[in-house]
């Protein structure tokens, strides 16, 4: 049996809210790494034809990744995720905002907070991002940037990379 791959976006402007799921066809071990190891995140994070730059990353309760979407002409656009909670195998939540190459935080940028559910379905695994802004105008900030097919496109990746390990 094959599963859908195909994104669930949804936006909810009343308690300013995003909520993706995404199916990925391979085990909920392999998809949790995708998501937590610097190596494998730079290779599909970023939106083609952009790359994304981790300079670190601390996985646990506390910790961060500080990481730039690198431009085809070179321009670099940071952001940071602090990590509230871990739960191996599990979810994730982190704190993410725009920030410089440092990890400050641009205060004039949209913020967000994101839990990631991981769990295994059958023939894969669904991810879930359960994603809360603190104000209407911080969702439809991010909406306007492209933010759905900044993140389709990452997950387009991520399936590119799957299929690759396969061969």
């Amino acid at each position: 049996m094959s599963i859908n791959l195909a994104m669930d976006f949804s936006v909810n402007r009343e308690n300013n809210t995003i909520t993706v799921k995404k199916a990925f066809d391979a085990t909920l071990r392999l998809v949790w790494k995708a998501y937590t190891d610097p190596e494998i995140l730079d290779q599909w994070w970023a939106p083609k034809p952009w790359k994304a730059k981790t300079k670190s990353m601390d996985f646990r309760t506390g910790g961060h990744w500080l990481y730039a979407m690198v431009g085809p002409e070179g321009e670099e656009h940071w952001a940071i995720a602090n990590y509230t909670l871990v739960e191996d195998l599990k979810r994730f939540i982190a704190e993410d905002a725009f920030s410089d190459s440092d990890g400050n935080i641009n205060k004039e940028m949209p913020q967000s907070n994101w839990e990631s559910n991981f769990s295994s379905i059958e023939g894969g695994t669904l991810v879930t991002f359960d994603i809360s802004y603190p104000d209407l105008a911080a969702l439809e900030a991010t909406i306007a940037m492209g933010f759905r097919e900044g993140l389709t496109s990452a997950a387009e990746g991520l399936d590119e990379y799957f299929a690759s390990l396969k061969k």
